[in-house]
């Protein structure tokens, strides 16, 4: 390692055909990956859940710019706009046009008896990962009621969502994000840092 570099991590975005998912990839590239860390997109598959059709979350917008780090795009958006595409694909074709020196992997685990977030946990400690980010949806109840308080076992886990349980419950560093706009930045969810506003 070069005298300055700053060690090589293991990032974890948990990747799901969703916008917030795809705001949390979107942070990643611009605000936390650097060429030498590995970056590994994990999704989840629960085979009871309803399908949603993954079209444009990762599409170009018309009038954008090719700026590849700032923004989600796919080469493909015929093929996306049909619905019929792995979304896992799409994300780490979009990381490799983003950052093209960085290791991207992808893992799709299927959820059986255990919960979306124990199953999550399970993997960072299996991976040894560094930095997990979590794409979060902030309903009106948790705005005003806050979080509720850590330490529940997984079978608590009633009315608090996946990415506040991984918040509060993950080893590594857990970061909730939610996309505020286009350019209007992002809103950051830490153990330790609640609704810390970053600007794009």
């Amino acid at each position: 390692m070069e005298a300055g570099t700053p060690p090589a991590r293991k990032v974890m975005v948990v990747a799901d055909p969703t916008r917030e998912s795809a705001g949390a990839l979107q942070y990643a590239l611009s605000h936390v990956l650097l060429e030498q860390d590995e970056l590994i997109l994990i999704h989840v598959d629960n085979p009871n859940a309803w399908k949603n059709p993954f079209a444009t979350f990762l599409r170009r917008p018309s009038n954008s710019s090719s700026n590849g780090a700032a923004t989600l795009s796919s080469s493909s958006e015929g093929v996306a706009a049909q619905g019929d595409v792995d979304f896992l694909e799409e994300m780490k074709q979009a990381c490799e046009v983003a950052q093209p020196k960085l290791r991207v992997h992808t893992a799709k685990v299927q959820l059986e008896s255990s919960t979306k977030a124990s199953v999550i946990l399970s993997q960072t400690k299996i991976l040894g990962i560094d930095l997990l980010v979590i794409g979060q949806r902030r309903s009106l109840s948790n705005a005003i009621l806050g979080y509720r308080r850590p330490g529940g076992s997984l079978r608590g886990t009633r009315g608090m969502d996946t990415a506040e349980y991984l918040i509060e419950n993950s080893k590594c560093t857990c970061v909730g994000v939610q996309r505020k706009g286009q350019n209007a930045g992002y809103l950051l969810n830490t153990k330790t840092h609640k609704n810390f506003w970053l600007l794009a």
